[in-house]
This record gives structure tokens, sequence and C-alpha cells, in this order.
């Protein structure tokens, strides 16, 4: 194993206070009350406009497309100006990310986030110089699940799929390396919905600080997905 893919919200940052913060915002300036946390956060995953899409739609609006795409581009606007108010850290993902990187892994992030926000995220954490390569939603013309933009960031850092694994906690992450044919490591704490045995892993883990110990158990040319 010489590369190691990191999904985003849910996965090294829980950023779903920022997201909620973001979404009600935009709400009010449709005149629509605002969603509790729970379910903004059961919107996350497929990016800014699908998220904004089901808010929208969660309080009794149903935007035409071009509209659709003017309320994400507030909704950016907002998320842009203070990307990591409310967001946090996992516990041990600094430490974990040190801690691979001296090992010699590559590192990239992943996400549907686009990939100017994703930066601005990282930054904003301080945590962005681990990481070699980061690929966004709007990078490619595809997104996950399509396998695209994960191989995309295998390939940016020079690597192959045979080589690398990837870290991530929602049935959004999972579909994306099983289409990658690569080995998907759960961080059982993010955002899913499903039950962790419905979720197929290579390996799962709930505290970053045990990722290291769980990635080195991990044979990827044995379990490499079919």
């Amino acid at each position: 194993m010489r590369a190691i893919i990191f999904d985003l919200d849910g996965t090294l940052v829980d950023s779903a206070a920022d997201l909620h913060a973001c979404t009600n915002r935009l709400l009010g300036e449709f005149g629509r009350p605002p969603l509790d946390l729970a379910t903004v956060t059961a919107f996350v995953g497929n990016g800014i406009p699908k998220l904004v899409e089901r808010a929208l739609r969660q309080s009794g609006l149903s935007l035409n497309d071009e509209d659709l795409e003017d309320a994400s581009e507030r909704f950016k606007e907002f998320y842009g100006a203070a990307p990591v108010a409310h967001s946090r850290l996992y516990d041990g993902v600094e430490l974990a990310l040190g801690e691979l990187t001296a090992s010699g892994m590559q590192l990239a992030v992943c996400t549907n986030k686009s990939e100017a926000l994703a930066v601005a995220v990282l930054e904003g954490l301080g945590i962005a110089r681990h990481f070699g390569v980061v690929v966004g939603g709007d990078t490619l013309a595809q997104r996950k699940p399509d396998p695209e933009p994960l191989l995309f960031s295998v390939q940016r850092l020079g690597q192959t799929a045979e080589q690398a694994v990837y870290v991530g906690d929602s049935e959004i992450d999972c579909a994306t390396a099983e289409a990658a044919k690569m080995p998907f490591v759960l961080f059982t704490e993010g955002y899913r919905k499903s039950e962790v045995h419905d979720m197929p892993h290579a390996a799962r883990f709930s505290r970053f600080s045990d990722l290291a110990g769980v990635l080195r158990e991990i044979d990827v040319g044995a379990i490499q997905q079919s």
C-alpha cells in the first residue's frame, strides 16, 4: 500500500454544523423555517447542489434548474465566507495524518464538495499540508459514486488502484470504492445511514488513533474488491 485517499465531510471533518447554518440561512432568504441538524446532516454526501435541492424540497420548494443553480451559488457564498466557523476535525485526525505521512504514505482527498471549498476547509483546519492531491466534485465531469474521481486521485499521486485504499464514512464512499475496485476502509462515526454490516468494507475503525494499525493489517492484493 502506497496511497491513502480520504473522503472529507464525515470522515476527516465533522462539518455538519457549518452546512446546517448555511442551509438555514439560505432557507431564511426563501422565507422558509429552519431545518434541524439531523435533517440537514442526512442530506450531506452528494455535494452542495444536491444538499440545497434536498433542503429546499424538504421545505416545500421545487425550483427549476436555473434557480436551483443560483440557490447553490448563494449557499457557496455563505459557506466560502466562513467554511470552518463551526467545523472540527474528528479526534486524532491530525496525529494520524502525521503518522501516515511520516511512514511514507501518499495522501489525497476525494470529495463531492467543490475543490476550492475542500481546500479552504483543509487549510482552515490546518491539515492541507498532508495532502498531495485534492479532487472535488467539480474537478472532473463525474462525481462520486462514479469511480473516476477516486481513480483520478490515485493517478495524480502517481500510484495505481492496486496500491491504494479509500477511507470514507458513507454509502456513497462505499459504492465509489467498489466501483473503482479499491479496498474500502469505513470510519464508523461519520454520516452513514446504513448499518455497518450492510456496507462492504475491508476494514473499519471508530478512532483515528487506530487507523495506522488498521491499515497495516490490510493486504491490498489479497482483499482487492472484484
